[in-house]
C-alpha cells in the first residue's frame, strides 16, 4: 500500500555582417566593419573587459580600436581574480590607466605588473590580508596617486610605518580612505601634513587609536571622517579640529562623541558646514531634549529629518519635495559653488558608508528611522552619479530589510517602504546598466526584497523576471549568483513559476550549474534552490527535465560537498519525482546514473536538512516500481532504517520523510521483509507514538505494509506494537492514521499470523500465548470501535430497508475518507480483504468491507484499478454473500452493498 505525497515544498567573408529584418520584412545586411571608428569605440565602452577583448580579436582594425587609451583609462577588476600573470597580460594596454578598482590583497600585490605608472586612483576591498610591504610597494611604484581607498575590512597587518611610506612616496595625494587600522600614530599623520600639501580628504573608518592632535595639523584638510573609530579623546579632537582653516565636513558617525564636543565643533569652527553624527547614542539622547541650533550649518543625526534638513540648507527660499532634494541638487543648472558641490559629493559618500554599516549591525530601535526616512534616503543615493555610492546604497537596501539571515526573513514594512518610494523600477534600471558591479548589488537588493510576496509581485510586473534571467546568463559569477538568488525568491510564488519558465529562466539556471560546477557554492545553491521551487510545478518540472536539469542536479548530489547545495539539489530531485502520475520525471530521475546511490548516501549526512530532503526524494521516487527495487539494491533499506532509528529526536519534517520513505519501499514484499529483518519495526513504532499527525500517519502507513507479512506482524506484537496501533486507531486526529492502524491490526489478527505465533511460543509456555490472545482481543475491540465511528444508524437503517441507490449514496458521502483516494493496493492486498470477508470474525468482515468501500469509491485516484482487481478476483460473489449474511453486522452489509454498486459503476464506465 502506498500513497503519493507531493512536496509543497558564418564564413570568414561574412564575419562582422548581420542580417536584420526591416519593417517591410526585406532583409538588410549591416556591415559592422563599416562603422566609424568613434562609433566602434563608443560601443566598446559599453562592454565588459571579456567581451571587449573578444571583439578586439575579430580583425586588425578592431584590435587597434579596442586598445584605444580612452577605453583603458579606468578598470574595474573586482569581479576577477587578478594575479601577476593576468596583470602582465593587461599591461600592454594600461600605460594610460588612471583609475583602478579591485578586490583582494593578492590583487593589490599584482598591481605593479600592470606598469601603470600614471595611476591616479585606486580603490580596493576585501583586503584583510594586506601587509605593510604590499602597501609600501604600491606607493613606491605609483608616485602619481591622488586617491587611495582600501576597505571596509579590517587591515590588521597594516601599521603606521606603511602610512608614512605612502605619504613620502605619493606627494600628490588628495584623498586617503582607509578602514580597520589598529593604530594611526602622530608621526604617520604628520608625514601626510608635511609631504602631501594638497591632501583634502582623510577617512579613517573603524580604526583603533588615532592621534587627534596630529590630524589638526593637516591644514589643507577639507573633509574628515573617523566614523566607527574608537578611543578618541574628544576634548582634544574638538579643540584641535575646530582650528582647521578649510574643514567643511566632519563625520563622527558610530562613535561615542559627546553632545558637548559636537556643540563645540559647530560653534568654534568658522569653516565647518556639515557635521554627520549618525548612530551616536550620547548625541541622540541629548538632541531629543536639548537640540543644538547652529545657523547655516548642518547637523545630521538619526533623529533629525535628514532629507528635510538638507533641502532647507540647499534651497532655503523655495519649496521642494525633500525626498527629491539630492535629485534637484544634481539637476540644478545654477550650481556653480565648488565648495558646496564638493560637500554634497562627500555627503553622499559618507551617508552611503554609514547607512550600510548601520544596516549590517542592525542596532536596536532603528525601525522608525528606516521607515520614515532611511529607505527614501537610500533610494536617493542609488540615483547618485557616484558609482561607489550607488553600489553601497543598493547593498544597504539589500541588507536593512533582512532581520534574520539564518531563515531569510525580511521585515515586511521595510521592504514595502522601498516599494512605495519607487525603489523597484529604480533598482531594476540599475540592474540593466553595463557595470557588472552595479548589476550584482542591484540584483542582490531585488532578491532580498522579493522575499516579500507583495514586492515580488511588483518586481514581476515591472519586468524583473526577464531582467534577472538575463543577468543569470552573465559570465560574471557574482552577477549570476545574485540573479539566481532573485529567481529563487521569486519562484516561491506559484504565480511567478510559469513566467520564469517562459522567460528562459529554467534553462539559464541549469546552465549556471554546468558553468559554475566547482568551487562556487553560492551560485550552485541558489540555482538548485530556484530549480527546486520550479520543479514543484507540473509544467515547469517538465521544462527542468527538458533543459537537462535532472543530470545537473544529480551531478551536484554526487559530487558537491557544500551542505546547502546538497540540500537544495535533493529537494529539487524530490519535487521532480513528485509528478509521477502526470509525467515521466520520477522514472527519469531514478534512471539517471548514480542518482539513487547518491540520495541513499545523503541520508547519512551530518546535516539534518540534507538528510530530510534526501529521504523526501527517496520517498517520492519509491512510487515507481523500478525505482523502488533499485533503491533497495543501492542500500536504501539499511540506510533508511538507520535514519528512522536516529531521528526520533530530530525535526518533524525529517521524521515524516524517513517514515514515508520506508512506507514507499515497503510496498514490495522483498523490501517489506528486509525492513523487518533490518530492525525497522521498532523505529517505526517509536515514530508512530509522535504527537505530530504527519509523522504518525506516515509511520502507520509503513507499519500497515509491514503487517501484511506474518513475520513482520509477529515482530510488531513482540515489540509492543499492538498498544501503539490501538492508540492511533482510537485517538489520532488523522482519519488516515486511524484507518491504516485499523487495517494493520486487521492484517495481524486475521489468522495468518497464528501459525507463526504458535511456533514462536511453543517452547515458552502458555504465558506468551495468553499475551498473544490478549493482544488479539484488544485489537479486535478497537477495530470494531473504529468502524463504529463511521456508523450512522438512521442512514444505515434506511439503506438496509431500501434498495434505492440514493440511500447508499447518502451513506457513502457520510463515511468516505477523502485522503484514502490516494492509496493504491496490490492484487495480493485486495485479495486479502476479499478473504477477510469470509473470516469468522464479524468485526474483521466489517473492517474488510469498509476498506474495500474506501478503495473503490468513484472519484478516487486508484478506484478503477482496485475495481479491476476485485473483478479479476471474482469478488462480486463474496460481496453479495456478505451483503446477505444473516450473522454479519449491519455495517458489513451496507459497505458490501456500496462496494457492489461501485463495481457496477466502474464496469459500466470501462465498457462505455
Amino acid at each position: 500500500m502506498s500513497r503519493r505525497v507531493r512536496r509543497r515544498c558564418a564564413a570568414a567573408a561574412d564575419r562582422g555582417k548581420r542580417t536584420v529584418a526591416s519593417v517591410s520584412a526585406t532583409p538588410v545586411v549591416v556591415d559592422w566593419t563599416s562603422l566609424p571608428d568613434d562609433t566602434v569605440v563608443q560601443l566598446f565602452s559599453y562592454l565588459n573587459y571579456r567581451d571587449r577583448a573578444s571583439l578586439s580579436s575579430t580583425c586588425r582594425t578592431w584590435r587597434a580600436l579596442g586598445s584605444s587609451p580612452c577605453l583603458w583609462a579606468s578598470l574595474d577588476l573586482r569581479s576577477y581574480r587578478v594575479c601577476t600573470s593576468t596583470a602582465m597580460a593587461l599591461s600592454t594596454r594600461c600605460s594610460h590607466l588612471q583609475s583602478l578598482r579591485l578586490r583582494g590583497a593578492d590583487s593589490v600585490f599584482a598591481i605593479s605588473s600592470l606598469r601603470a605608472r600614471g595611476l591616479r586612483e585606486i580603490s580596493a576591498d576585501g583586503c584583510r590580508g594586506l601587509t605593510d610591504a604590499t602597501l609600501a610597494v604600491l606607493a613606491a611604484r605609483h608616485e602619481c596617486l591622488q586617491s587611495i581607498q582600501i576597505g571596509p575590512e579590517q587591515l590588521d597587518r597594516v601599521s603606521s610605518d606603511a602610512l608614512r611610506n605612502v605619504a613620502v612616496c605619493c606627494e600628490q595625494l588628495r584623498r586617503v580612505r582607509l578602514s580597520g587600522l589598529r593604530e594611526i600614530d602622530g608621526e604617520a599623520i604628520s608625514a601626510f601634513a608635511r609631504h602631501c600639501p594638497d591632501l583634502e580628504e582623510v577617512t579613517f573608518l573603524d580604526c583603533g587609536n588615532i592621534d587627534e592632535g596630529a590630524l589638526g595639523k593637516i591644514s589643507s584638510l577639507r573633509f574628515l571622517s573617523i566614523a566607527g573609530s574608537r578611543n578618541v579623546k574628544w576634548a582634544t579632537a574638538s579643540l584641535s579640529w575646530s582650528k582647521l582653516p578649510k574643514l567643511l565636513g566632519l563625520d563622527v558617525s558610530r562613535t561615542d562623541i559627546s553632545h558637548i564636543a559636537v556643540s563645540r565643533l559647530l560653534s568654534q569652527s568658522k569653516s565647518l558646514k556639515l557635521l554627520c553624527a549618525l548612530n551616536c547614542p550620547s548625541v541622540e539622547e541629548q538632541e531629543m531634549h536639548n537640540p543644538i541650533f547652529s545657523k547655516g550649518k548642518l547637523l545630521l543625526t538619526i533623529f533629525t529629518d535628514i532629507l528635510k534638513k538638507v533641502a532647507s540648507f540647499l534651497f532655503p527660499h523655495s519649496l521642494t519635495d525633500s525626498k527629491l532634494v539630492f535629485d534637484q541638487w544634481r539637476c540644478n543648472v545654477k550650481r556653480k559653488d565648488r565648495c558646496l558641490a564638493d560637500m554634497m559629493t562627500w555627503m553622499e559618500w559618507i551617508l552611503s558608508q554609514s547607512l550600510l554599516k548601520i544596516a549590517e549591525t542592525n542596532p536596536h530601535a532603528m525601525d522608525e528611522f528606516w521607515l520614515k526616512q532611511g529607505a527614501s534616503l537610500l533610494l536617493s543615493l542609488v540615483r547618485s552619479v557616484q558609482e561607489d555610492v550607488q553600489e553601497k546604497a543598493a547593498t544597504a537596501l539589500a541588507t536593512f530589510v533582512v532581520i534574520d539571515d539564518e531563515n531569510a526573513n525580511v521585515d515586511p514594512a521595510r521592504s514595502e517602504a522601498v516599494m512605495k518610494d519607487g525603489g523597484i523600477p529604480l533598482l531594476l534600471h540599475l540592474a540593466r546598466c553595463c557595470r557588472e558591479s552595479a548589476q550584482s548589488e542591484a540584483a542582490k537588493a531585488i532578491a532580498n526584497l522579493s522575499v516579500n510576496a507583495k514586492v515580488a509581485k511588483a518586481v514581476a510586473e515591472e519586468g524583473g523576471i526577464a531582467i534577472l534571467t538575463n543577468l543569470a546568463k552573465s559570465t560574471n559569477r557574482l552577477v549570476a549568483e545574485e540573479a539566481a538568488g532573485g529567481l529563487w525568491n521569486l519562484s516561491v510564488g506559484e504565480e511567478h513559476k510559469a513566467a520564469i519558465a517562459m522567460a528562459g529562466g529554467v534553462k539559464a539556471l541549469v546552465d549556471l550549474i554546468f558553468r559554475w560546477c566547482e568551487g562556487n557554492d553560492g551560485v550552485l545553491e541558489r540555482a538548485a534552490g530556484a530549480l527546486a521551487n520550479l520543479a514543484a510545478d507540473d509544467k515547469c518540472s517538465l521544462e527542468v527535465a527538458r533543459s537537462g536539469g535532472v543530470h545537473a542536479l544529480v551531478m551536484l548530489a554526487r559530487s558537491c560537498k557544500a551542505e546547502g547545495v546538497l540540500e537544495q539539489a535533493a529537494r529539487a530531485l524530490a519535487n521532480l519525482a513528485a509528478h509521477g502520475d502526470n509525467n515521466g520525471n520520477n522514472a527519469a530521475v531514478g534512471q539517471e546514473a548514480g542518482a539513487l546511490e547518491a540520495l541513499v548516501q545523503l541520508t547519512c549526512s551530518q546535516n539534518e536538512g540534507v538528510r530530510q530532503e534526501a529521504a523526501g526524494a527517496l520517498w517520492n521516487l519509491s512510487f515507481d516500481d523500478w525505482n523502488r527495487e533499485a533503491i533497495a539494491a543501492a542500500g536504501g533499506v539499511e540506510a533508511l532504517v538507520a535514519l528512522a532509528r536516529d531521528c526520533t529526536n530530530a525535526s518533524e519534517g525529517l521524521q515524516e520523510r524517513a517514515a514515508g520513505a520506508l512506507w514507499g519501499l515497503s510496498v514490495s514484499e522483498a523490501n517489506s521483509i528486509a525492513i523487518g529483518r533490518e530492525g525497522g519495526v521498532g523505529p517505526l513504532l517509536a515514530l508512530a507514538c509522535s504527537e505530530v499527525e504527519d509523522v504518525h500517519e506516515t509511520a502507520a502507513g509503513a507499519l500497515w505494509n509491514l503487517a501484511f507479512y506474518s513475520g513482520n506482524a509477529l515482530h510488531i506484537v513482540e515489540e509492543g506494537g499492538v498498544p501503539v496501533l490501538v492508540n492511533l486507531c482510537s485517538s489520532s486526529g488523522s482519519k488516515m492514521a486511524r484507518f491504516m492502524s485499523a487495517l494493520a491490526l486487521g492484517y495481524m489478527f486475521d489468522g495468518r499470523m497464528d501459525e507463526v505465533a504458535i511456533m514462536g511460543t511453543s517452547g515458552e509456555g502458555s504465558s506468551k500465548g495468553a499475551c498473544f490472545e490478549g493482544a488479539r482481543k484488544m485489537a479486535l475491540k478497537h477495530i470494531e470501535a473504529f468502524v463504529g465511528t463511521f456508523s450512522h444508524p438512521n442512514l444505515f437503517s434506511l439503506a438496509a430497508a431500501s434498495s434505492a441507490p440514493a440511500a447508499l449514496s447518502h451513506v457513502a458521502e457520510a463515511v468516505f475518507i477523502q485522503e484514502a483516494g490516494h492509496l493504491r493496493c496490490s492484487g495480493a492486498e485486495i485479495g486479502r480483504f476479499v478473504s477477510m470477508l469470509r473470516n469468522p470474525s464479524s468485526i474483521l468482515r466489517a473492517c474488510a468491507a469498509f476498506a474495500l468501500f474506501q478503495f473503490t469509491i468513484p472519484g478516487g485516484r486508484h478506484a478503477a484499478h482496485h475495481a479491476a482487481l476485485l473483478q479479476k478476483a471474482g469478488a462480486a460473489r463474496v460481496l453479495r454473500g456478505a451483503a446477505a449474511s444473516a450473522t454479519a453486522p449491519i455495517e458489513a452489509k451496507i459497505f458490501a452493498k456500496i462496494v457492489l454498486r461501485n463495481l457496477e459503476h466502474h464496469q459500466s464506465e470501462s465498457s462505455a
